[in-house]
């Protein structure tokens, strides 16, 4: 596929299915944060009740925006890259802080930093910013 006939390029459709799955995955990470509340060292682990909620409710702000905002990457929104392109490295910090907090087993937290990596690396390659400044 062409940008120059103003198509879309197959990496532009990859970014877009993996940037809504980012936001799906932050949303989860969120929700699971939620019941994650009874659990003391869980709590513990985030400086107690008020920061794990902000970080619940924070993880689901970004995860909806991010997914929302996967419509505009296809159509080659340069509004839309920029604030995902913010979203994914707020939500790659948060995923490193929740992998690290979360004393359990947190393989979906690896699992969002490294979708949320893959988004970003995507998101500024040659052939995406061709796209994204036709």
């Amino acid at each position: 596929m062409s940008t120059a006939q103003g198509s879309r390029p197959t990496t532009i459709t990859i970014i877009g299915v993996l940037a809504f799955l980012a936001g799906a995955i932050d949303m989860i990470s969120g929700v699971i944060l939620f019941f994650l509340l009874p659990n003391q060292e869980v709590v513990d682990g985030f400086g107690g009740t008020g920061p794990l909620i902000t970080a619940a409710i924070g993880s689901i702000v970004v995860g909806l925006i991010t997914a929302v905002l996967a419509g505009g990457l296809l159509r080659g929104s340069q509004p839309a890259r920029l604030i995902v392109t913010v979203l994914q490295v707020l939500s790659l910090i948060g995923s490193l802080f929740m992998a690290v907090a979360y004393l359990g087993f947190p393989v979906g937290e690896w699992i969002g930093l490294a979708v949320s990596a893959i988004v970003l690396i995507l998101l500024w390659t040659p052939k995406a910013s061709a796209f994204f400044t036709r």
